[in-house]
């Protein structure tokens, strides 16, 4: 079903219910009235009853990258792409992956024997869980093993708990730990567990972070039932990526370009086995153990006193057996070419393989995206094309570690850092009805702006006022890890964002399929359209503007902030640091610089005279402004991370690190660093601040 475009038409024209920007961005007045009489027509053209029929033709069967599912999934993406009016092309890479679980049990072995479930229950009410091509939990880059030992409990297994387990003197050394998700990526689980000497690690999601201590479970409500696994991979390299080829794409071993290829005894690839399990079966063991009871904040949400120990008399048999190898995936991303600058890009993105069917993770993100194909496809046909080429591009390998995307970057590095404008991720976008995202600091504005021109289903309110709820503003966050945008963000130096809708959800479950969706995620199928809708605009806004519409005063605003986070927690250990002085004086600076530029380019683009020497030069300024950041030897903890402004948690592997070569020396509580830290961030800004002075100096003089 389309939305009528009267309602929308009237708003813009009045001025009434949602609230308008009158000049929009990086257009001239006039160009805003066009604009925003093109997006009328973009937000009718949406066809919400799409999002729903490719949400239920993608989830039909589960689709792990590397399998037929998988590549049928792929021919359905290529066949909805070009119908749309998209060229459409493949990326096919030979990755180091396994793509399937192999062989694995856990089993209590005294003081009974009893072998322990490794899959989700078959349900009456959800037929998708009796699917045959369905697996037991497991999590990918497991080493493999047979291991029969005693049990220690680790908490979340963060660096942090490891490190409290030896301050009281348990002992880990050929033990198997059990340790609830959470907190950090479970690679890190794994990669704690070997370092202290583990000889496995059972994993499984605890009631009191998923489960009977939230709510109604699975299929009475949204929450973990006692027999549903998360699974997932545990890839921990010091780089993203194929763990066999660093820095360069892992192109078909057949191909015309030949990569070297790493050994994989070179790798940094776990050798204990892993394996998760379900929270029913955990509490068979965890329920046995007797040793001390564990610290605060250590009892989850199973009915008994949890405890660090197991004893002698309790003995835990976990095996994997688990095959990985070269496998083909391909990334499918389509083009539509820009009329006017066909050589700045904007790129959306999200991937499409899966632990199973994949309803929330990933492929809402997917349907969407196919959704918002359709309807710039049909503004293209009617000779309403973007301005910049924008490209949707859906990647493949992600959940073994955002694989696909970081080798699209890796082979198209060159161009990208000459043409792309932005990357806008949407990873299981669809996924729930609460509002959120997490930007750079220059697309922060064009993402809240936009969500002021999009009605929130089955309200009188806009997603910008559902967003912002009681607050001055709405809540956008760091981009961290776990996703496709890091390598466009973190590697490379292209602003990026993630955003979408969420809610609880059966992650990474065998059961995160249609019927969960259509019960728990979304029930009226309204957020598939709407999410499209919102992320058209953001995409329409950046490919059609004069000016790139960037944010160029917010760089300051967001680095004093971090700061002045990184000095309060220096001042913890180093209390006679006096902060980074250069640095400081450098963003002052910046501040003025980056307000004096902001009026220059709105003062330039009302006159309606630049020339187009002048937009090609500023708009070539503007892609450079992210680039600052980025540092050639890369940051301490990986040289494959090259920016000075963000990167992923290298001890969590999700969160986000704001300066992450200050916030590495924090986490390490040295100040030895500091001068150097101070020089590289001085630098940096100083770089900004001579790229916005260009920008100023070339619209000055037009």
């Amino acid at each position: 079903m389309k939305r009528t475009g009267v309602i929308v038409a009237f708003f813009l024209s009045t001025g009434l219910g949602f609230p308008q920007v009158e000049r929009l961005d990086g257009f001239s007045s006039t160009e805003s009235n066009a604009q925003n009489e093109l997006e009328a027509l973009f937000l009718e053209s949406v066809n919400f009853s799409s999002f729903k029929t490719h949400l239920a033709t993608i989830t039909r069967h589960p689709h792990i990258a590397g399998t037929k599912a998988n590549e049928d999934v792929r021919d359905y993406l290529v066949e909805v792409m070009e119908a749309a009016g998209w060229q459409t092309k493949l990326y096919p890479y030979d990755v180091y992956l396994p793509s399937d679980p192999g062989r694995s049990s856990v089993e209590i072995v005294t003081p009974e024997r009893r072998p322990l479930n490794q899959q989700e229950y078959i349900l009456e009410a959800d037929t998708f869980s009796r699917h045959p091509q369905l697996k037991k939990g497991w999590n990918a880059f497991s080493g493999s093993g047979d291991v029969t030992a005693e049990v220690v409990y680790t908490n979340y297994g963060t660096k942090a708990d490891f490190e409290k387990l030896a301050a009281m003197g348990i002992d880990m050394k050929g033990k198997l730990v059990i340790a609830r998700y959470g907190q950090n990526f479970r690679g890190y689980k794994a990669k704690f567990a070997e370092q202290y000497g583990a000889a496995g690690l059972i994993l499984y999601t605890d009631p009191e972070d998923s489960g009977f201590a939230k709510g109604l479970v699975y299929p009475d409500g949204p929450y973990y039932n006692e027999s549903a696994i998360q699974r997932g991979s545990l890839l921990t390299e010091s780089f993203t990526g194929d763990p066999l080829t660093p820095f360069e794409p892992a192109l078909p071993v057949e191909g015309k370009t030949k990569i070297n290829r790493l050994d994989p005894e070179d790798t940094q690839l776990h050798t204990i086995p892993v394996t998760p399990i379900p929270y029913g079966e955990a509490a068979k063991i965890l329920g046995q153990m007797n040793g001390k009871p564990v610290p605060a904040g250590w009892q989850g949400g199973l009915p008994f006193t949890y405890r660090l120990e197991g004893g002698p008399q309790l003995t835990v048999r976990l095996m994997v057996d688990q095959p990985i190898g070269l496998v083909p995936i391909f990334n499918v991303v389509g083009t539509l070419n820009g009329s006017t600058y066909p050589d700045e890009w904007i790129i959306l993105g999200c991937h499409y393989d899966a632990w199973a069917f994949g309803a929330t993770d990933p492929n809402s993100g997917t349907s969407m995206l196919l959704t918002l194909s359709e309807a710039l496809g049909q503004l293209a046909r009617e000779g309403k094309g973007p301005k910049r080429s924008i490209l949707i591009a859906h990647w493949d390998g992600e959940e073994h570690g955002v694989i696909g995307s970081t080798e699209w970057v890796e082979q198209m590095k060159d161009e990208l850092g000459a043409k792309a404008v932005a990357y806008l991720n949407f990873d299981a976008g669809v996924s729930g009805r609460n509002i959120g995202g997490a930007a750079a600091p220059s697309l922060k504005k064009v993402m809240v702006n936009a969500a002021k021109k999009i009605s929130y289903p089955d309200s009188s309110k806009s997603v910008y006022e559902v967003w912002k709820g009681n607050r001055e503003e709405p809540s956008l966050g760091n981009l961290g890890g776990g996703s496709d945008h890091i390598a466009f963000y973190m590697h490379t130096g292209i602003p990026s964002l993630s955003g979408g809708a969420g809610g609880p959800t059966l992650y990474h479950t065998n059961y995160d399929d249609f019927y969960f969706y259509e019960h728990f995620s979304d029930p009226s199928f309204q957020m598939g359209g709407t999410i499209a809708q919102w992320s058209g605009i953001m995409a329409l806004r950046l490919a059609n503007a004069t000016l790139i519409p960037y944010d160029v005063s917010r760089y300051a605003t967001d680095l004093t902030m971090h700061m002045a986070n990184a000095n309060s927690s220096i001042a913890e250990y180093a209390t006679d640091f006096e902060g980074f002085t250069a640095t400081k004086q450098a963003l002052e600076k910046l501040d003025a610089v980056g307000k004096e530029t902001e009026i220059k380019i709105k003062d330039g683009l009302e006159k309606e005279s630049l020339s187009s020497g002048v937009i090609s030069r500023v708009n070539g300024e503007l892609l450079r402004l992210e680039k600052s950041f980025l540092l050639k030897e890369g940051m301490p903890f990986g040289d494959w991370y090259k920016s000075l402004y963000a990167s992923t948690d290298p001890y969590s592997g999700y969160a986000s690190w704001m300066l992450p070569a200050i916030q590495y020396e924090i986490s390490n509580k040295s100040t030895s660093n500091f001068e150097k830290l101070d020089q590289q961030y001085e630098a940096a800004i100083q770089q900004l601040i001579k790229t916005l002075e260009r920008i100023g100096s070339e619209l000055e003089n037009d």
